[in-house]
């Protein structure tokens, strides 16, 4: 048995193997940035050794750091989490050659599979369905835009190499198909230092449905059911389930025994899961499914599997790399009950999904399983993904796991920055999908239902009236008077609207806005007064939580499963409208500039593309805010930008 574990990673993925490491008696070593010195799996491990800067290139990507970290505290195998280095071959040669275990598959199957032409090649020979496609060599773009042409629009461009994502886009028609060419490549260099491409055919409604598999070093392969992942934004998943709303026992064995066949063809070793495109235009069926890719890793989504079989998959990782075989047969894997899977990004929905950042003044979980790697006080870096948690509720029935996920949600309070929680709410409560009638397009098709910030309640506006004046909502005072009412002129800003109203305190826990029907705050608590203290999670309907964002004073209110988040201007500066002008575009966030299209003097149209930066392992596209001329540009593909800092500057308008 393995005695001391190295994690090769961070943040959720590392803590969720410590706790299991921990369970087993097996003694845990964390490695961590520049970035991540006092991070919560750098608290959890029994030691912890610095491997570089914050880049990941320069830290969790750094093999020979991580190998002489493992050297150095005596640690016998290396565990690589999911990303980084988690299905690069050469990682798994090197840890090898330096003795030690490393926990997942062979290099020979990560080599089989990490290439997605290659591995279609190889499954079509195996007799696994495969997407329609061009899965060659030739990487002219002029011949794959012709590929394209006779495969048929809609096409996926995708990158042969990675996951996750990136290195994707889907072409609607011919015209788009260079510039999205383009694009994928950059993005899939970057990510994965290879721009190659394959082109397949887009499936209309598709589902995208997957198998977890498991198999030892003594040719033996099992499957753990199957996660439906459908619920996709730019071709990352969002909310996952298992088992698959609709499937059948036909379809389930043919679709299994796909995957255990794909497994077995390449000696697969370890926890793997192979992903089928599905046809979702009707009901499920057997020949109705491709194989996209095999994850040669643990994945993101494995929880809801741990829930409805009952298996801690990462003790079936440390125990098949120890040389252990399966510890089940696959008669003794049984599927019980239903399981969901919310993950809780950093992002802002309602502009494109943009990734945010910002210091956690307040995190509070409702009542589900919760792998999280940060904790109140902790900050969201640029760096990395900016993950904050995963919730995963668990139930007899669909119905009723989806209903406890929504509690969970409803119950789960972030302040500090902005979030996906709202969406992932509204997602969880949305008619088709608790009717099971999903596909990846679902949330694309209401994405602006899905995304809405509704206006805050006078309720809320109240509690951030009085999280302004730094009072006490159990009992506001505003201090002693010989005559007139209790009240102050208070101004908040909410998201981009300006909030000025009146509050006036009728007594304890009464108050009213704008003359208006008084409002109750009986009950109701400040729940954070200072970024980094904390009372655990709220076990009330409405907390209250004051901190600072970019020196700017804000407040976040939970109320009733809903967060609503106000700043607080500073009434010595000026009126506080927020936003660009439309004389510059700015940086979104910290990053790198990739490309620049446009320069000095040229003339642009409202919408036209003018630049691009990376920013937390995305490419985001910048365009112009209106018809103009560049008057200059500041920066250059490769170098790096503050978020904020103007890029293009335009000539003035004429007046």
């Amino acid at each position: 048995m393995i005695t001391k574990l190295l994690i090769a990673n961070r943040g959720e993925i590392a803590c969720r193997v410590i706790k299991t490491a921990r369970r087993m008696g097996i003694a845990t070593v964390a490695v961590h940035s520049d970035a991540d010195t006092a991070a919560l799996h750098v608290e959890m491990a029994d030691e912890a050794v610095r491997i570089g800067p914050a880049p990941a290139a320069d830290s969790y990507l750094n093999m020979d750091a991580i190998l002489e970290a493992a050297k150095t505290t005596g640690a016998d195998a290396v565990h690589p989490g999911y990303g980084f280095l988690s299905e690069n071959p050469a990682c798994v040669e090197a840890v090898e050659k330096a003795g030690l275990v490393f926990v997942g598959p062979t290099a020979d199957a990560i080599r089989a599979m990490g290439l997605k032409d290659a591995a279609k090649a190889l499954m079509e020979k195996a007799g696994v369905p495969v997407v329609p496609g061009y899965h060659g060599d030739n990487q002219n773009a002029d011949f794959l835009a012709g590929e394209a042409d006779q495969i048929g629009y809609p096409v996926l461009i995708k990158a042969r190499a990675g996951g996750g994502g990136k290195g994707m886009r889907k072409v609607e028609r011919a015209g788009d198909f260079h510039a999205a060419l383009e694009s994928c490549r950059r993005e899939a260099q970057n990510a994965f230092g290879d721009d190659a491409v394959l082109i397949e055919k887009y499936v209309t409604a598709p589902r995208h449905i997957e198998v977890q598999v498991f198999g030892d070093a003594y040719g033996d392969v099992v499957h753990l059911y199957e996660r439906d992942c459908s619920l996709q934004r730019r071709h990352q998943k969002v909310i996952e389930e298992a088992p698959a709303p609709g499937m059948t026992g036909e379809v389930r064995a043919a679709m299994t025994g796909a995957a255990v066949r794909a497994a077995k063809t390449i000696g697969y070793q370890g926890a793997g899961t192979v992903e089928f495109i599905v046809d979702g235009s009707g009901p499920l069926r057997p020949d109705g499914f491709w194989f996209m890719e095999m994850n040669t890793r643990l994945q993101v989504e494995h929880p809801v599997t741990e829930a409805v079989t009952g298996v801690d998959l990462v003790e079936w990782q440390l125990r098949v790399a120890a040389g252990e075989p399966l510890p089940k047969n696959q008669d003794e894997i049984a599927l019980c009950g239903h399981a969901f899977e919310a993950r809780l990004y950093a992002e802002d929905p309602s502009h494109n999904f943009l990734p945010q950042t910002g210091q956690l003044a307040h995190l509070g979980f409702g009542d589900a399983r919760v792998d999280t790697g940060v904790r109140s006080g902790d900050a969201i870096t640029p760096y990395y993904d900016p993950m904050i948690a995963k919730l995963i509720a668990h139930g007899e029935t669909r119905d009723e796991a989806l209903g406890r996920l929504r509690a969970a949600l409803a119950g789960t309070h972030v302040a500090g920055t902005v979030t996906n929680r709202a969406f992932l709410l509204a997602l969880a409560g949305h008619d088709g999908f608790a009717a099971g009638h999903v596909d990846t397009g679902l949330i694309d098709r209401d994405l602006d239902t899905l995304t809405a910030v509704p206006e805050p309640p006078d309720l809320a506006v109240a509690l951030a009236a009085i999280a302004a004046l730094n009072l006490d909502p159990a009992d506001p005072r505003l201090g002693w008077r010989l005559w007139g009412e209790a009240s102050h002129q208070v101004r908040l800003m909410h998201g981009d609207t300006p909030i000025e109203r009146r509050l006036t305190l009728n007594g304890p826990g009464n108050v009213t806005l704008d003359g208006e029907p008084p409002l109750r705050l009986d009950g109701l608590k400040r729940d954070v007064t200072t970024v980094g203290g904390s009372s655990g999670s709220p076990s009330f309907n409405a907390g209250l939580v004051r901190y600072r964002a970019a020196g700017t004073p804000h407040v976040s209110v939970l109320l009733d499963g809903a967060s609503h988040d106000f700043a607080i201007p500073d009434p010595l500066a000026g009126d506080g409208d927020a936003g660009a002008s439309g004389d510059a575009v700015t940086a979104p966030m910290t990053g790198i500039i990739r490309l620049i299209d446009v320069e000095a003097g040229q003339a642009v149209s409202a919408g036209d593309r003018l630049a691009v930066v990376e920013a937390m392992k995305m490419e985001h596209p910048l365009t112009a805010p209106r018809d103009g001329v560049v008057a200059a540009i500041h920066g250059a593909p490769g170098s790096a930008v503050e978020g904020g800092a103007v890029l293009i500057a335009f000539e003035p308008d004429d007046p």
